[in-house]
């Protein structure tokens, strides 16, 4: 007994050890097994067991707290960050604007109403930035908050996670009740939004593989490269299907005629300028030989770190092997493999040639599934030591009593950013697989959350009944009045789908929970997802941002 006394509750590096560990598999424990019809709150089970053990007595010491915390939470922003990056700011093109700019304005509807509930109830606004992240259940703008009140005062203000962990759970049921409220607001009927969904999406924007029989007799003998300028269009050609049904990978200068027939992999919205050449006829994208020719199509992955980041123009390939590159599958996606697009580590190439040439193509890009396996470290911890740079640098802003600064949280978001978007053009292999990133991200968030709990389950008892209750209020209404009157514009002048709309409701939130409801509305669609994807690189990174902001504002 004096045993277990000393390891759990005499103060050191081990008894630290123990509470942590002991409170994160609790915390995990209950997120797997308190579960209601699927609903889970997840890994912030872990928060709460932290508050638990430090109410009873088990706390563990500062520095290792202080520590946990602030590297926890770097790993946990920085993957995201580098599993954002790549479509950061692509997820501004076309609708992505929009959906953005919807996002953006729930994001900075919450902060108002945050401030409106501070000054009309007195309460402390580093308590009600605390309130704010649980209840649109964003736990990196937490630590921002958190990291930007110790900076500025130099010690720690426990409220913050309080608030955090009062009006956490109430956030996820009210956003998924805003998606319900809004569902009845509008009399949406899920069947009907589907059919318009796919009769809207009718043609939609992936790449397809067209067969085009040449008949235009202006447009006769010219070569493949002529006929790239007359048809500036990104296209690929993957072969030439002879009148006497042969085929030929076609190069630069091959010369096509009338009567030959061009596999062509092309946006579908780019089919009436390529009709000009003679009549279309739509493919499977399977790209099936025929019986008798000589050329092979075979799906290569880019496992050799020289080729992460060169264009396709500067490969060769095409013409050293006379092979062509048609298209490229990155995570899960196909695109044009048009000469500018700079390739990365683990892309999945397609290559039509003959079968000698396209395996001398696969040794060339490696196409070990195993090499992939090996997690690349340098770029992690290199990047965290430029966000932690980043992070630290004062920024004088007018109207601030103190320098700005990004944080951990922000700099290394920030940093993990531009890496995961920009690092493969400077041959920086940022490459990792899902598994590797999602167990980055889970340890970082479940150090984070053990540790904030531990150090906060001393007050959070006595602030409760002191009248921190109100604070669930407080949570409820800054959940769900930007996202009613938000979700309401969106769909009444916007237009949004209905499952557009609840993916918008959820990454607005950075809420998985609430996506999981969203995708389990439709086995025929992913938009919810898409939605997802698309606002949720904005939306974390002015949730950390702003959190940091409104705090440095009132010191």
């Amino acid at each position: 007994m004096d045993y277990l006394r000393s390891l759990f509750l005499e103060p050191g590096i081990t008894q630290s050890l123990m509470v942590l560990v002991l409170t994160v598999a609790a915390g995990l424990f209950l997120a797997e097994k308190l579960k209601i019809k699927k609903f889970s709150l997840g890994v912030t089970w872990i928060l709460f067991c932290g508050i638990i053990f430090s109410h009873f007595g088990l706390r563990i010491d500062p520095a290792v707290s202080h520590f946990a915390k602030d590297f926890g939470l770097i790993l946990f922003v920085y993957s995201i960050g580098l599993q954002v990056g790549p479509s950061f700011f692509s997820s501004f093109g076309k609708g992505g604007l929009r959906l953005n700019g919807f996002a953006a304005l729930i994001v900075v509807l919450a902060c108002v109403t945050t401030f409106a509930i501070a000054k009309l109830s007195g309460e402390d606004m580093a308590t009600m930035v605390g309130v704010m992240s649980g209840a649109v259940t964003n736990t990196p703008s937490l630590g921002a908050a958190e990291q930007a009140f110790a900076d500025a005062t130099g010690e720690a203000n426990p409220t913050i996670a309080t608030g955090y962990a009062v009006a956490y759970p109430l956030g996820v049921l009210g956003i998924i009740f805003s998606m319900l409220l809004l569902k009845w607001m509008f009399r949406v009927n899920l069947r009907t939004e589907e059919d318009k969904l796919h009769s809207a999406e009718g043609k939609h924007k992936e790449p397809i593989l067209v067969d085009i029989l040449m008949s235009n007799p202006q447009i006769s003998s010219i070569t493949i490269r002529s006929l790239h300028h007359m048809i500036n269009i990104p296209m690929v050609i993957s072969r030439i299907i002879h009148e006497d049904k042969t085929e030929t990978v076609p190069q630069a200068e091959t010369e096509i005629h009338n009567g030959d027939t061009l596999r062509i992999l092309a946006d579908r919205e780019h089919l009436d300028m390529l009709s000009l050449l003679g009549p279309i006829e739509e493919k499977k994208k399977t790209e099936k030989i025929n019986a008798n020719s000589k050329l092979v199509s075979r799906r290569i992955v880019v496992t050799k770190p020289e080729w992460n980041g060169k264009q396709i123009r500067h490969l060769g390939v095409n013409d050293r092997y006379h092979v062509t590159v048609t298209r490229i599958n990155r995570a899960g996606i196909d695109l044009i493999a048009t000469p500018e697009l700079h390739l990365q580590l683990g892309d999945r190439i397609i290559v039509v040639g003959s079968t000698e040439d396209v395996q001398k193509v696969a040794d060339i890009f490696g196409n070990e599934l195993k090499r992939l396996d090996i997690p690349n470290l340098l770029p992690i911890f290199v990047g965290i030591v430029l966000g932690v740079i980043v992070g630290t640098l004062p920024i004088a802003i007018p109207g601030l009593s103190q320098p700005f600064k990004l944080g951990l949280a922000g700099g290394s978001l920030i940093v993990a950013i531009l890496i995961g978007r920009f690092g493969p053009y400077y041959h920086m292999v940022t490459f990792s697989t899902t598994s590797a990133n999602m167990m980055i991200r889970e340890i970082g968030i479940t150090l984070f959350l053990a540790s904030v709990g531990l150090g906060a389950g001393e007050s959070f008892v006595p602030t409760i009944a002191s009248g921190g209750w109100i604070w669930i209020i407080y949570g409820a209404i800054i959940t769900l009045l930007p996202l009613l009157i938000v979700g309401f514009c969106a769909r009444k002048w916007g237009k949004l789908n209905y499952f557009t709309l609840m993916g918008l409701i959820a990454g607005s939130t950075t809420d998985p929970p609430a996506l999981a409801y969203a995708v389990g509305n439709s086995s025929t669609t992913d938009q919810a997802s898409v939605a997802y994807a698309t606002v949720y690189p904005l939306t974390m990174f002015l949730r950390v941002m702003l959190a940091q902001i409104m705090i440095l504002t009132l010191i």
